[in-house]
Formats: C-alpha cells, sequence, structure tokens
C-alpha cells in the first residue's frame, strides 16, 4: 500500500508513490515464499489521518477476503497517522489472520517481536484515548465552575453571549 497526502508530483513519470512501491518490491523478493499480487493500492492526495480512501479501503476488503495475508507499506504513517485507527487496523489484520510490515522501520507483526511491539503500541493509543477523554472532562467541569457555557441546545428565552448564556428579554 502506498499513500502520498498530496497530489502536487504524481503526474510524474516516477513520483512518490513509485519509490514507495519500489521499495516495498524490493522487501518482498527478498522474503522467501512471497508474492505480490496484481491489485495496487495506491493512494495519492489523501491524508494519513483517517482511514477514509479509496484505494486503502479496498486493500481492507481484500483482507478481510482472505486475498492479502501480509501489508507492506514504506512507513508506518503511509497506513495511519492516527495511533488509535493504526490500533483499529492492527485487530481487524489480525482478526483476518493477516500480518502488517513496514520496510524501512523494521516493524512487522509476522513475527512475535513485532506483535509484542503492536502490543505495546496498543496500549499507548488506549492511554492516549483516556488522557484525552479525562483532559476533556477536566476542561469542561472548570468552564463550568467559571460559568461558562459548555454545550448543547440554548434553552429558549437565552442566548450565548461572551461564552455564558444570557437572558434574551
Amino acid at each position: 500500500y502506498t499513500r502520498k497526502s498530496t497530489s502536487a508530483g504524481l503526474e510524474m513519470d516516477f513520483n512518490s508513490l513509485d519509490a514507495q512501491r519500489d521499495a516495498c518490491l524490493a522487501y518482498v523478493a527478498r522474503q522467501e515464499g512471497w508474492r505480490v499480487v496484481e491489485e495496487r493500492y495506491d493512494d495519492g492526495g489523501f491524508t494519513g489521518a483517517n482511514i477514509e480512501r479509496p484505494a486503502f479501503q479496498r486493500l481492507l476488503e481484500d483482507v478481510e477476503a482472505g486475498k492479502v495475508d501480509i501489508v507492506v507499506v514504506y512507513k508506518v504513517d503511509r497506513l495511519s497517522r492516527s495511533l488509535l485507527d493504526f490500533a483499529k487496523l492492527m485487530d481487524r489484520f489480525d482478526k483476518a489472520k493477516a500480518s502488517f510490515v513496514s520496510v524501512t522501520q523494521n516493524f512487522s507483526t509476522a513475527d512475535p517481536m513485532g506483535r509484542l511491539t503492536l502490543s505495546l503500541l496498543i496500549s499507548f493509543a488506549a492511554f492516549e484515548r483516556e488522557m484525552i477523554a479525562a483532559r476533556t472532562r477536566d476542561k469542561v467541569v472548570a468552564a463550568r465552575r467559571k460559568g461558562k457555557w459548555t454545550g448543547g441546545p440554548v434553552p429558549i428565552g437565552y442566548v450565548i453571549a461572551d461564552g455564558k448564556l444570557a437572558v434574551h428579554e
């Protein structure tokens, strides 16, 4: 799978997606018994902040259908820039009995050390999620203590003025 955040330069004869693919193909060629599927999964001009990318969605469908058993990328951030999304993807791959390899970062879930690393990443993702929730709750509580409006539908007869509810005559 290859991804480039911007579409700039994609019209060139040899672009970033081609360079990523070449590195991945070279890695696969060094692995005994591995072969490349015919389908190309290239997303040019798509962010890694979410997984709503056309080629990536096709890849996920093929992984879940058993057509792909190892997803190979140039770098982990080509797959996802969100630790939470990454953890969810690894769970989906695991359920489909598929592995994940990043060729430039020596990361592979095809071996025990890679699975241990993945477990640590997932633990950090859970910690990050819990810390974000705690900070959000703390911020809402602090705002309410100061009399600030913290959201929701504005009651009839009121308006928001300077971040607080005010009576609307």
